[in-house]
């Protein structure tokens, strides 16, 4: 970690970073407050809005997790954030999301669009396809996008649109503080245990 993480249970000053620090605890029960956290509370309004953003993106969409989770875990294979590959790859696991398909998502070079692996059902590989494009081009080619959209609904691809896009500022985020301390690790085996 570049910076020192703050301590925890995080010093507040005042009720309003009092009040923050509950949400962010309140979000991640019952589980502690993670290191992402302990960086973010250098700046309790920007760890709120932070909160507040990733608390909706995680658990108020309509996405299936098994979507919002290959989508997340492409992108920190494309980033190199190890960290959120750690939280994510697991949970994608728990999602349904093959042993096989993993690997797939594990692939650090540029996807190939032309043919689907096996183990991936047509809506996953849309959305790798999206995420590694969104991650490594920013600019989508019409013809994933199109694949995507003849997969999805409006919101869905809203959705898996600021998925993507909000796990990319978090990556970047992990990556450049080295939060967490895992840059240059690579990806653990994941499994559903």
């Amino acid at each position: 970690m570049r910076l020192p993480y703050v301590p925890n249970p995080p010093p507040t000053s005042t009720a309003e970073d009092a009040a923050i620090v509950s949400r962010i605890e309140a979000r991640r029960a019952p589980h502690p407050l993670q290191s992402l956290d302990l960086t973010l509370l250098h700046s309790p309004t920007v760890a709120d809005g932070w909160n507040t953003f990733l608390g909706a993106i995680r658990t108020k969409t309509s996405l299936s997790a098994d979507v919002r989770e290959i989508a997340i875990s492409r992108v920190a294979v494309c980033n190199k954030a190890w960290y959120e590959w750690k939280h994510h790859a697991p949970l994608a696991v728990q999602a349904g999301v093959s042993q096989a398909a993993l690997e797939v998502v594990k692939t650090e070079g540029a996807l190939d669009g032309t043919d689907r692996p096996q183990g991936l059902s047509e809506k996953l590989w849309a959305v790798l396809l999206y995420a590694d494009e969104m991650t490594r081009n920013v600019q989508v080619k019409d013809e994933t996008f199109a694949l995507v959209k003849s997969r999805f609904n409006d919101q869905e691809v809203v959705e898996i649109t600021a998925t993507i896009a909000s796990y990319n500022c978090v990556s970047r985020f992990l990556v450049a503080l080295d939060v967490g301390e895992r840059n240059g690790t690579g990806p653990d085996e994941v499994s559903a245990h």
